[in-house]
Parts: structure tokens; sequence; C-alpha cells
């Protein structure tokens, strides 16, 4: 075959076989076909899109080019999860532990921060000791005697993928549906996992910023996901305001410790995760429906199983021992703290939720290239919510930052991100807004 055939094909709006996909996928993992052959198929491809078939073939095809995970010695449901991203989303962090806490062996394998958006990895990069990319054996171990790990891409997992997304990267290309689907899933296919749900969030923090956006990647993820043979369903979740009251890297790691021990929690950070686990258990076989699997997933959070599990895991992987009980004397602190006061006294009734993680890049909790150090000190607390009054004595947030000026560089930018006014103008969106089920 040729790879400008097969360009030429899909240019003119024809369906590849499986047999092209297979040809093309090798070639990236190979180098075989070069940068401007694969920039030219994924410029074809955003115009002319993909069918199931093709997904599916591009998905299985980008999931073999490297190793698939064997996870056949754990006699347990193997289980995760996957965010399209958001701020303040630390849902990972509490769903993990409490899956394993109700049955699930849970091999996470996360990312780290991308644009206005924080990454789970950079979080649990706070925690003194722990190891984000531990070898196979270790992660295997970690999670057949723990129940869960959460790390950094590990291995030779989907290297086609990392290639072609880099050159997607610089072509504009980034925005198709049909290979944001196939990128997705070929690397949670070669986790080897046999249950997933999806958290496709929409909103002012969200990369799909529309509800319609939302659902389109939804039904695509969910579509080739179970063709190619993984149980998946979505939720389609609101991210017009920050999930958790944190934003920020060691603060989000101390607000999830907090909800795992039950002395401070989230109403709608709640709502997600036991929403999530539920989805997960009953896809896993350990509840009958998501329903049921919610109630474990509350009763692990409140009897403190999920906490424990949390602990055993950041030990596992090379953090403290007493790591619960003693979470801030552990975590870095910014040296400078100022509460941010409103302009005017009022209810919050929108919230830019991408200025709010622009704030936390500024502030140098993200990246503003690849290669940047982050401080993982940096952030904000106690962000006030959509509905929630703010005055001299409430604040809209408190600032950690590593100086004066940095601190009220973003206090003007989160009183801009925030919109006060009546309590009548505050819109009713629920958490979770839909289920997106094969």
């Amino acid at each position: 075959m040729l790879p400008q055939e097969i360009i030429r094909k899909k240019r003119d709006g024809g369906e590849l076989s499986p047999e092209e996909i297979s040809f093309f996928v090798r070639g990236l993992a190979d180098g075989s076909v070069t940068e401007g052959q694969v920039a030219a198929l994924a410029m074809a491809v955003f115009f002319q899109r993909m069918s199931v078939d093709e997904r599916v073939a591009l998905t299985l095809g980008m999931r073999d080019s490297g190793d698939v995970m064997d996870w056949s010695d754990i006699q347990a449901p193997v289980l995760d999860k996957h965010s399209t991203g958001g701020v303040g989303d630390n849902v990972s962090l509490m769903l993990a532990p409490a899956l394993a806490a109700c049955g699930a062996a849970v091999p996470m394998i996360s990312g780290r921060g991308l644009g206005h958006t924080g990454g789970t990895l950079d979080k649990f990069d706070t925690i003194p000791g722990y190891q984000t990319q531990p070898d196979n054996e270790l992660f295997h171990k970690v999670v057949k005697e723990v129940g869960c790990a959460v790390i950094g891409q590990t291995g030779n997992l989907a290297p086609a993928d990392k290639r072609f997304y880099a050159i997607r990267d610089v072509t504009g290309t980034v925005e198709s549906l049909d290979l944001i689907t196939a990128s997705i899933l070929s690397k949670k296919l070669a986790a080897g996992l046999q249950g997933l749900v999806l958290d496709v969030k929409w909103g002012t923090g969200a990369f799909m910023a529309t509800l319609d956006e939302a659902r389109a990647l939804a039904e695509s993820l969910v579509l080739v996901a179970n063709g190619a043979g993984l149980k998946t369903t979505a939720l389609l979740t609101d991210m017009n305001e920050p999930l958790a009251s944190a934003a920020g890297n060691a603060v989000e790691v101390q607000n999830a410790v907090d909800f795992l021990k039950g002395t401070a929690i989230d109403n709608r950070l709640w709502d997600v995760t036991v929403a999530q686990g539920g989805e997960l258990l009953a896809t896993g076989g350990l509840a009958q429906t998501a329903e049921t699997g919610s109630d474990l997933m509350r009763e692990a959070f409140e009897s403190g199983r999920a906490a424990e599990v949390f602990a055993k895991m950041v030990s596992a992987l090379g953090g403290p021992n007493d790591f619960m009980e003693k979470s801030e004397i552990y975590l870095p602190k910014a040296p400078v703290t100022a509460p941010v006061y409103p302009s005017q006294d009022g209810v919050v009734t929108h919230i830019d939720a991408r200025a709010v993680g622009v704030a936390v890049v500024e502030l140098g909790g993200g990246r503003k290239a690849a290669a940047d150090i982050i401080d993982p000190a940096v952030g904000l607390t106690d962000l006030a919510g959509v509905g929630h009054r703010v005055d001299a004595d409430a604040p809209i947030a408190l600032v950690h930052a590593s100086d004066e000026g940095a601190a009220e560089r973003a206090a003007i930018a989160l009183r801009n991100a925030y919109r006060i006014g009546d309590a009548m103008e505050v819109p009713d969106r629920p958490s979770v807004v839909d289920r997106i089920a094969p």
C-alpha cells in the first residue's frame, strides 16, 4: 500500500478499510509514514469525517501499536474513568479508592495539566515521595494488593497515538471528533480495562463549550468504545463553574483528603463522583444498577473505607505512611494567602470557569509551555459557587500565591470571572446533565 493513496481516498470522501488504517497506523509507529503524510490524513479526516467502523479500526490499530496491559491474575473487574478536563476536577483522587473499596481493580493512568485544566499527575506530584511514574512491576503490584494505583502513562502504551497527537497539535486538527475519540480510547484499551465511564464536560470551563458538542463527543466515544469491545457509558456533566471549591495542585489534594475524611465535602463534587462510581460498579457487575452502585459508593465514603484505601495507595507508591493524618504538614504551602472580595455585594450568578483556570496557570499552577515547571503550592481555595452570596464578610475565594503582586493579579482575574447579581438570576443546572449508554 502507498500512504498517499490512502490520503487521496479519504480526501475524496472514501471509507478506509481496516487494512488501510492498520497500514497507516503501523507507519505512524515505525516512522515509515512521514510527518507531512500524517498531517495530510489528519486534515482529510477533519473535513471528510470517519464512519464508526473507521473509528473503531483506528482505535484498535493505535491500541495494538504498543503494549497492552494484562490483568488476568487479578480476580476483580478492571475499571477506570476518563474526564475531558475541567477546573477543580479532582474526582480521580476520591473515585479510585472508593471503587477499590467496593471490590474493583483500578489501574488509573492519568495525565498532566493541559491548557486551563488541571492534571491529576501534577496533583499527586505534590505528595512527597509518591511515584507517579513507577515501573510496570510496581504498578501491577499496587493494583493487585491495594486495589488501585493512580500513575502516569507507563511503558509503551499506544505510541502511534502519541506521535499522531503531536502532529495534530501543530496542524490545526486537534478538534477532530473522530481523532479525539480514537486518541482517548486507544490508551484506555491499551490499559487492559473491562469497564470505563466517561465524564464529558460542557460549559465555560470545558473544552466542549456547548451541551450539543459534549453530547456528540460522548455519543462517539460510547459507540466506538463498545464497538471495540470495552463496556462504556458516559455522563454529561456541568463545567460552568469549578467542580471543587479549590483549584490548583496541593490545594486540590487537600480538598480530596477533606472529602475522603468527611470533614468538608463540596456538593457538586460529591454528586459527580458518586454518579461515576455507580456507573462503573454496575458496568463491572459489582452492582445490579447504577443507582445501587451509587449507594455502595456513598457507603464506601461514609464508612471511611475509601480513605483507608487512599492512604494505602499513597504509602505503597512511596508517599508518607501517615499522609492522611498529616496532609497539611506534608503538602507545600504558598507564602502569600489573601482573600478576594467582590466589587459589589450580591449573589454569584455566573462564573467563567475557564478564566478561573487561567488565573491558576498565571499564578504558576499550570503550564504555558510543555517544559514549564509548575509551582505546586499556588492556587485558589474557598471558591464561591453559583448561588453563593459574596460581600465584605464572604470573599469570592482565597488566593495562594508566591508573592503579593501575583496575588493581586489573580484577584483582578477572579473579579472579572465572576458575575454578581440577584438570587432570581441564578440558573438551575444539575451537576450531571445526562447519561449516554450503548
